[in-house]
């Protein structure tokens, strides 16, 4: 895999910049969710069914026990693809090796609570794109999911049904999306103290639902510096940036996406997208010219861990 120096990912092009801000400051979706989900929240607060049980991490002055899951980390833990060893800065990786065709789909799955009071309100929006995840099992193509915890807590029968599926994996995307720096398109900043717990409890979250877990973090808005990597040492994880942003937050057409990808993508490439239907209301429509386009290309989807070169494993589920 290509490893980088730890650095603060400064711009991933005028298109992720103009994406992010859309999604941070759009309220509304600008295009109808499926009608046919039955795993979105009703407009009244909802009750939530309650995910596979989770521990929770215990937090020290000095943060948390290295595999996130307090004492309880276990010989699987430590094989698991993205693990490195605790205490060490976590590598920052953008793609894998630029030989053979294959290529990584990511899709982020923000949550923030700005998000969530929206899903409370009135006419609630979707933030689970289901047309990209029954495409993706209807042509077998595989992909790495990046899950924030909040997302995992409201949609956890959807979370179920990706861990269930060989060919996706699970990764980390905090828990609320909060910003690891001062300055990350005006996402609400997370307090250096609590940087460590924050990702741990995700892996928390996560861990109880099996199927291909990972090591792997994505910062949100790629935002970090040498200071959050350091207090990410202790979980054993590697950082997974991208090197094809598609800019598909709040693109008002299909189009823009394809190019995107398609323009900068290139073997080992790791492409980030979103399946977050309401602040990404195009990437469905996008995804399956952006397939075809890969195949023209002799580019084949492959889980992110085998993109970055390391043996893939199912964790069983507890």
């Amino acid at each position: 895999m290509h490893v980088k120096h730890p650095r603060i990912p400064l711009a991933a092009g005028a298109t992720a910049l103009v994406a992010v801000v859309a999604l941070l400051l759009a309220p509304t979706p600008l295009r109808s969710q499926l009608e046919a989900t039955v795993l979105d929240p009703p407009a009244t607060a909802p009750t939530v069914a309650p995910p596979p049980a989770a521990t929770t991490p215990s937090s020290t002055a000095a943060g948390v026990d290295p595999a996130g899951r307090g004492a309880d980390r276990t010989r699987d833990d430590a094989r698991l693809p993205g693990t490195t060893e605790p205490g060490t800065l976590p590598p920052v990786v953008d793609h894998g090796p630029r030989t053979g065709g294959k290529v990584a789909l990511t899709f982020d799955a923000d949550m923030t609570d700005a998000m969530r009071r929206q899903l409370r309100g009135p006419n609630p929006p979707s933030y689970a794109n289901l047309a990209i995840v029954e495409l993706l099992e209807r042509q077998r193509v595989p992909a790495t999911f990046f899950l924030t915890g909040k997302w995992v807590r409201e949609y956890p029968e959807l979370t179920r049904r990706l861990a269930a599926n060989p060919r996706f994996e699970l990764a980390n995307h905090t828990y609320g999306h909060d910003a690891f720096t001062s300055d990350c398109y005006h996402l609400a900043p997370l307090p250096r103290r609590e940087m460590t717990a924050d990702v741990a409890r995700t892996f928390d979250v996560i861990a109880p639902y099996g199927g291909r877990q990972t090591r792997y973090f994505r910062f949100p808005g790629l935002c970090h510096d040498r200071a959050a990597l350091a207090e990410l040492a202790p979980l054993g994880l590697t950082v997974v940036d991208g090197d094809v942003v598609s800019g598909d937050p709040f693109a008002r057409y299909w189009q823009p996406i394809v190019r995107a990808v398609l323009s900068q993508v290139r073997p080992g490439s790791v492409i980030i997208l979103h399946v977050t239907e309401a602040n990404a209301p195009m990437t469905d429509e996008a995804l399956p010219h952006i397939l075809a386009g890969l195949a023209e290309r002799g580019l084949e989807p492959a889980p992110l861990s085998e993109v970055l070169g390391e043996p893939t494993r199912v964790a069983p589920r507890s």
